[in-house]
């Protein structure tokens, strides 16, 4: 195993050939597939001043970038979008 400068490190790392044996038992229904934890960290303990930041940027982020570009672009922008949406997920 690989030594870490930070002890605590090591552990949240895996050996590549345990990555490739747990990725391949997962695959094969040998073992149950790794759930990612959700985050530590709930909406409730955010910083509800940063929060409303964000929010305030992100209103007035679409219009603020369509207000620098030209027709072209814009049209360019919303092409790209409805491409997007009606590109199929098969």
């Amino acid at each position: 195993m690989p030594k870490f400068k930070d002890p605590d490190d090591a552990k949240l790392r895996e050996d590549t050939a345990e990555t490739a044996s747990r990725t391949l038992q997962e695959a094969i229904g040998a073992r149950p597939k790794t759930v990612v934890p959700p985050s530590e960290r709930t909406d409730a303990e955010k910083d509800a001043q940063a929060v409303e930041r964000g929010r305030k940027g992100g209103e007035k982020g679409g219009k603020a970038r369509a207000e620098g570009m030209t027709e072209d672009q814009k049209a360019e922008v919303a092409r790209l979008a409805a491409t997007a949406r009606w590109r199929k997920t098969d």
